[in-house]
């Protein structure tokens, strides 16, 4: 009955895997018996071709991603082992998902992934990869079922952002039958003897097969979509498994060169409706002031000294922080990070500045830098400048295209959801100035030896873009300022109220998250 739901769940989704309906109707896929001779003839067809797809690939730095997961455990370790034999191991990223190790467990469950991700034109090969903790988590009972359906859509969001960024993501379920990995168990495998293979394991899926089996179902119907196709495979027989696979493979990187000359162009959206945001901006009030040396000292003492003794305890109860600043150039963003790290001890934070990508981010998804400096348990991470570069710098400037900057709202949205949920406090400061009190910091700039290196053309090309970028800003804070992660939209003409603004907000958030 069970095997039955996940057919029908499947067959409803209009070409959902490959060769699935064969799979659950052949009971042990004996039709699929393929001789050594057959199968010496194609693999060696098939070697040639995967190899050069494989350097074709990285020629052209064309991004894959193989995901290879499933019930059959023994057929995924051989299918994986065939990989590495009949393509260049050299350029082959391999992942195995294990238990999460104490520092994985420190960070949101996507954050191995990210970090893992391969550089264009190598293939990234996830074994288990983010499938596995899900169905692990749930039969273990440290998931209930909305923890179950909320992974499933960042499951489904993160294989969407790296197919929207030009990634081939394939995936392939291995699926042994019921009745097969029964006759495994008893030690009659059809094709060799390899009860050696058998571990305890295996039982456990078959005594666990119906809690886990409408768990798998679930977990394919969730996170198929038309950009990261499941292709169930039937592992009955290990030389048309082996076929079947590889051929998967062979065919999506194939489909992959061939439309490599045809990316989207940068005019996809010109037809769009103007939509008129709120002037966010226009309603800070820049008149906020110190208007005494000792209030301000006084008021920033008070702060510092609450951040103190707030970021230990965070360090002792494990809470992570992440800071993002974002706002005009001069508009003081450097100023307040060193206020807020003077009265923290080193070990506690790390600010990590963010320029234009180096050719190693390039040869990622925009979000990967971000990701790989997330704090671990206990730690800060502050962001000058951030992720929403995409939405900023990079639509404005035409480095990002049209469509790419448009989705980048969902994805930015995804990623800070993930934060949330997995406890980290994350705030978001805009320090706003006005375009006069800019144009006097560019010149004192300019005239102070040691912050000269600081002013350079792109400052003046930047400024002269300014109501471009306050209409890109107002669109940011809209769209992206939520009940749990709103915007903190700072007055800082005066640099020492933004100063102390910063350091007591940060201070509030984190003493109410203690």
């Amino acid at each position: 009955m069970v095997a039955a739901v996940l057919k029908s769940r499947l067959l409803r989704k209009r070409g959902c895997g490959v060769g699935l309906q064969a799979l659950l109707e052949s009971g042990t896929g004996t039709e699929q018996r393929i001789s050594r001779q057959q199968y010496g003839r194609q693999q060696d067809r098939l070697r040639v071709d995967l190899v050069n797809a494989q350097f074709d690939l990285l020629e052209l730095k064309l991004p894959v991603v193989v995901l290879i997961a499933g019930d059959d455990r023994i057929g995924i370790n051989e299918v994986v082992q065939l990989l590495h034999a009949w393509m260049d191991a050299r350029y082959l990223d391999t992942q195995i998902a294990l238990e999460p190790t104490p520092q994985e467990l420190q960070h949101p469950p996507f954050w191995p992934f990210w970090r893992a991700l391969p550089p264009r034109g190598r293939i990234g090969l996830y074994v288990g990869g983010w499938v596995v903790a899900p169905i692990r988590g749930r039969l273990a009972r440290d998931l209930d079922d909305d923890a179950f359906e909320a992974y499933l859509g960042h499951a489904a969001r993160f294989e969407q952002a790296l197919a929207a960024d030009g990634a081939l993501v394939l995936k392939l379920w291995l699926h042994l039958p019921r009745k097969e990995l029964k006759r495994r168990l008893a030690g009659e495998r059809p094709d060799e003897d390899a009860a050696w293979q058998i571990q305890d394991s295996d039982s456990a899926v078959l005594n666990e097969w119906y809690r886990w089996v409408p768990l798998a179902d679930r977990l394919l119907e969730a996170t198929d979509s038309p950009t990261a196709r499941w292709h169930v495979i039937d592992g009955t027989h290990e030389r048309a498994r082996n076929l079947t696979a590889a051929r998967i493979i062979l065919a999506g990187l194939q489909r992959l060169l061939a439309r490599r000359t045809s990316r989207p162009g940068g005019n996809s959206r010109r037809g769009r409706q103007p939509v008129r945001y709120p002037n966010a901006l226009a309603a800070i009030d820049l008149a906020m002031r110190f208007s005494e040396d000792d209030a301000y000292e006084a008021a920033l003492d008070k702060q510092q000294g609450a951040l103190a003794r707030l970021t230990r305890e965070a360090r002792e109860e494990g809470l992570s922080s992440v800071v993002v600043l974002e706002g005009w150039d001069a508009a003081g963003k450097g100023g307040a990070i060193r206020r807020l790290t003077r009265a923290m001890e080193v070990r506690d934070y790390r600010v990590v500045p963010i320029a234009a990508p180096t050719p190693e981010e390039q040869a990622h998804h925009y979000l990967w830098r971000f990701w790989r400096h997330l704090p671990p348990a206990g730690q800060m991470t502050i962001f000058d400048r951030s992720w929403y570069g995409r939405v900023l710098v990079e639509r404005v400037e035409g480095f990002a295209r049209p469509e790419a900057w448009e989705r980048a709202y969902d994805e930015i949205l995804d990623f800070e959801r993930q934060l949330l949920e997995h406890g980290t406090v994350l705030l978001k400061f805009w320090l706003h100035i006005d375009a006069d009190e800019q144009l006097d910091r560019f010149a004192a700039r300019e005239k102070t030896p040691f912050k000269k290196y600081r002013i350079g053309t792109d400052d003046y090309r930047n400024r002269a873009r300014r109501a471009d970028y306050v209409s890109a800003a107002n669109e940011m804070v809209a769209r992206t300022s939520t009940k749990s992660a709103p915007w903190h939209l700072i007055p800082a003409n005066d640099k020492r109220y933004a100063r102390v603004a910063v350091a007591r907000t940060l201070c509030g958030a984190l003493r109410k998250a203690l």
